[in-house]
């Protein structure tokens, strides 16, 4: 009775070893490839013991023992069981069998079907590139052509028909219109032949007017033609200057008439004449000690921005809109309204906005500055009016 067979029953083969060894190692075929500088396809034929991948005989040995010494075995040893198990021979220089006749006979004999890639000796094992028509399909370059044709002959239709249309051709008339061919120029005229042959520009009156087709287009031009154009209306300027007689203007005058003249001129200058309004009372900001200002227009424009020294003044313009005031250390800036002084514009050193430059809203919202509680104001308005009263006491 034939019992199972155990691990140890089977025969391990030198590339089963040698396998496992790369295993334990985590190397692949490429990796030994790139490490031991020996081909991938040679590594795969030692480990299934196939002579016929190798092109000469000459290099078997080395190759094996290097890959043995590359897994940690003997060399020796591995090169022994591979000639055994691949039936190989060292072959001298000058045998038939190192000949590349022979190593081809050997490989034609040890043809072999292999299922798995890795087992084939002679796979490769570097990824091959497609070629650059790898991917292009015969019916797709059909298709490819057909539709250039189709729109080379759209292109071309389209431009035979631009040409069609830009082109101009002017042929000669050999006849003149029908219905100025039939007009009499004489149909018109009656019993008056001598004056249109002395005026030729009342024949053409004529036969302008015989026109129908004239005299429909003239008639919807004057419908929309302005009466100033169709009868022109002339006003004379110059018609009371025009109207005086010298003669019968020098002659009229007379020392009563003269006499009264006088009296009336006399009698309204007498009235003051005012030729425009009355001017506005002005504003103007005063600083007795530095304060910043800021003057904006009614829609935002800054119209003065700076810091005004003491004693230093600024007249507000007078716009239809009255002007926005910002300012800072606003217990130091006063306002003058029509020579008289009005504020603080608050109180200590404080932030003061939005007060319209106005007189009116002036006058409202602040009262007449008291002298007597800033000294500064006192010594500037006092110097004003020495310099206003200056004058008159030195004449």
């Amino acid at each position: 009775m034939e019992k199972p067979k155990g691990f140890d029953d089977f025969d391990l083969r030198l590339g089963d070893l040698m396998r496992g060894e790369r295993a334990t190692m985590g190397k692949s075929l490429l990796d030994v490839q790139r490490e031991l500088k020996i081909k991938a396809a040679y590594i795969a034929a030692i480990e299934n013991a196939d002579v016929s991948a190798f092109e000469t005989q000459g290099f078997v040995a080395g190759y094996v023992r290097s890959y043995a010494r590359y897994l940690g075995m003997d060399p020796d040893m591995a090169f022994a069981r591979f000639s055994r198990e691949a039936n190989f021979e060292v072959a001298h220089g000058m045998s038939a069998a190192a000949s590349s006749s022979g190593m081809t006979a050997a490989r034609s004999r040890s043809t072999q079907v292999f299922s798995d890639p890795l087992a084939n000796p002679n796979a490769s094992f570097i990824p091959r590139g497609e070629s650059m028509f790898a991917r292009v399909e015969p019916g797709a370059v059909g298709s490819l052509l057909v539709l250039v044709a189709l729109i080379g002959a759209i292109g071309y239709g389209g431009w035979s028909v631009l040409q069609e249309v830009q082109r101009v051709q002017l042929s000669p008339v050999d006849q003149a219109p029908t219905v100025v061919a039939e007009i009499d120029p004489l149909g018109n005229v009656s019993g008056a032949a001598p004056l249109v042959r002395s005026a030729p520009a009342d024949a053409g009156t004529a036969l302008a007017s015989a026109d129908p087709v004239q005299q429909g287009a003239e008639a919807v031009d004057r419908l929309y033609r302005p009466q100033a154009l169709d009868v022109p209306v002339l006003t004379s300027r110059d018609g009371p200057i025009a109207g005086i007689n010298p003669r019968l203007a020098a002659t009229a005058v007379t020392p009563d008439a003269v006499s009264a003249a006088v009296a009336e001129a006399l009698a309204t200058e007498a009235q003051p004449v005012q030729v425009v309004a009355e001017a506005q009372p002005g504003v103007e900001l005063l600083a007795v000690r530095p304060s910043w200002v800021r003057v904006s227009a009614a829609d935002g424009t800054v119209l003065f921005e700076k810091i005004l020294d003491a004693g230093e003044r600024w007249a507000v313009p007078q716009l239809e809109a009255p002007p926005v005031l910002r300012a800072g250390n606003s217990g130091s800036l006063y306002f003058a309204v029509n020579g008289q002084t009005y504020g603080p514009a608050a109180p200590g050193a404080q932030v003061v906005r939005n007060v319209a430059l106005s007189p009116e809203a002036l006058t409202e919202k602040f009262a007449v500055a008291d002298l007597s509680r800033d000294a500064d104001l006192a010594a500037i308005v006092n110097v004003a009016d020495a310099s206003q009263v200056l004058p008159a006491a030195t004449e």
